[in-house]
């Protein structure tokens, strides 16, 4: 199975990774000055996945109500 396949039939774990992976280089962009500790930074960015599926989750609700709908 190639990657194309995969992504095809698994749309919404490849949002998710796409918008995790955006959202955690703004993330390290706008806090590299601030001085996190080590503990602190893998908090936010486990956080911030988890926070990247939540809205990938939330933008799916729509696509269900179109199906329904077609």
């Amino acid at each position: 199975m190639s990657i194309k396949e995969w992504a095809s039939r698994h749309p919404r774990l490849v949002m998710w990774a796409v918008l995790a992976v955006g959202m955690v280089i703004i993330l390290i962009w706008s806090a590299k000055d601030v001085g996190l500790l080590p503990g602190q930074w893998a908090a936010l960015i486990i956080t911030t996945i988890l926070l990247a599926g939540l809205c990938v989750w939330i933008i799916s609700w729509g696509e269900k109500d179109e199906e329904k709908e077609a």
